[in-house]
């Protein structure tokens, strides 16, 4: 935003800033908080600590000191943000994805080579995980947990822990477990998804589907096309007890095959033309293949006579295609209409306009410093830029541009 547009809207921010930051005690956090709010939101190349204390006229030490050294709790302020983002946004779902941050050298908390999305390769990065709250005209980050690589655990990365001040209860976490802790955390203050989605680093993870149902929670995930499942007609066989030892359990006799073989055998003539959203210039339609079908593999959580529940299995079929090109599962009722489990398969998409967002325009993968907490702090605080301009965005009375 030019300092005119952010100047036009500054009693909206105050009030915005006195609320998310109601939880900081001392005063001058409080005031530190918003200035740092300011900087992430005013036009400028860079939205690391130096160049934003610049345009805001301030010694950068200000900035970092709150950042880095201060003590200010930040859950307090990220379960502010998160209750008044789901306010806001009034979500049909909740995304779980990660995204990564290039960097140089092998100072930065987290930074190892590993593969990312965003670069589209390996490379030397780091890697922030995120739960997001998404509709389908709004969405925004409720959550963030950085990634530590296992080179980041062990004697020989004492000295680096110690220099980026790394809590000893932080260590290698998999990515599907830090999003459990989030989900976690935010069920701790209340707050739930209607359905959780997640691309395929993630729905192809047993233990991570496990996590959702054991939590009781609802999902759509993407999956790969060679996962294992029976047919809805497959039913458990008893094997007859031969007097000792302990009662056998259920088991299927009928070999699990691949969720692509299920599609193929069942043609793409079983399947329809689903339109999941109408676009401003064209509808977003293609052909899907629905079936139901009971996951094989690892972690299956049976019935007590063996049974396997019944999943959804939806194909995406393009014309001119031989097979489906994407595949997802979900826990989500038999009575669901095909048109809501689209529409909830595709809503991941969203969370790109999210980083782009959140990297372009608010500085998500500037931050320069090298403290663990540090890092949580600016994209809690690139999360809060954000979560205001959405609902700049969502008043007619008052636009904001970035």
């Amino acid at each position: 935003m030019r300092a005119g547009e952010l100047a036009a809207v500054r009693v909206r921010l105050e009030e915005f800033a006195s609320e998310v930051f109601a939880p900081l005690v001392r005063p001058d956090w409080r005031e530190k908080g918003q200035l740092y709010l300011r900087g992430l939101l005013l036009e400028g190349r860079r939205k690391s600590m130096q160049p934003m204390a610049e345009r805001l006229g301030v010694d950068h030490q200000r900035l970092q000191q709150f950042m880095t050294s201060s003590t200010w709790p930040l859950a307090d302020v990220r379960a502010r943000l998160a209750w008044r983002a789901v306010q806001v946004v009034r979500p049909q779902v909740w995304v779980v994805d990660d995204t990564g941050f290039p960097k140089d050298g092998k100072a930065s908390p987290g930074v190892a080579r590993q593969y990312s999305g965003t670069l589209g390769k390996v490379g030397n990065c780091q890697i922030g995980v995120s739960v997001h709250a998404a509709s389908d005209t709004a969405s925004c980050p409720l959550s963030w947990r950085l990634f530590l690589p296992q080179s980041w655990d062990g004697p020989e990365a004492a000295e680096r822990r110690a220099a980026c001040r790394i809590p000893s209860t932080e260590h290698h976490r998999p990515k599907w477990r830090l999003a459990l802790d989030m989900l976690d955390e935010l069920a701790g203050v209340g707050l739930r998804p209607a359905a959780l989605v997640a691309d395929t680093g993630y729905g192809a993870n047993a233990d991570f589907r496990r996590g959702l149902e054991d939590r009781g929670l609802a999902y759509v995930l993407q999956v790969k096309g060679e996962m294992t499942a029976h047919g809805e007609e497959a039913v458990p066989h008893q094997p007859a007890y031969a007097g000792f030892g302990p009662r056998p359990l259920p088991r299927y006799r009928t070999r699990p095959v691949s969720l692509r073989e299920h599609v193929l055998a069942a043609g793409r003539h079983k399947g329809r033309a689903v339109t999941w959203r109408k676009g401003s210039k064209a509808a977003m339609s293609s052909h899907f293949v629905l079936l139901r079908v009971r996951l094989a593999g690892r972690r299956p959580k049976p019935a007590e006579d063996g049974t396997i529940p019944l999943t959804w299995l939806i194909a995406q079929w393009p014309e001119g295609e031989a097979e489906p090109v994407k595949y997802w599962i979900s826990n989500l009722p038999a009575s669901i209409p095909a048109r809501d489990l689209v529409r909830l398969a595709k809503s991941r998409r969203r969370i790109e306009h999210d980083y782009r967002e959140l990297k372009t325009a608010l500085g998500l993968d500037h931050f320069e410093g090298r403290s663990f907490i540090g890092w949580h702090r600016h994209v809690t605080l690139v999360t809060a830029a954000h979560l205001f301009l959405t609902e700049q965005r969502s008043s007619p009375k008052a636009p904001a541009r970035v």
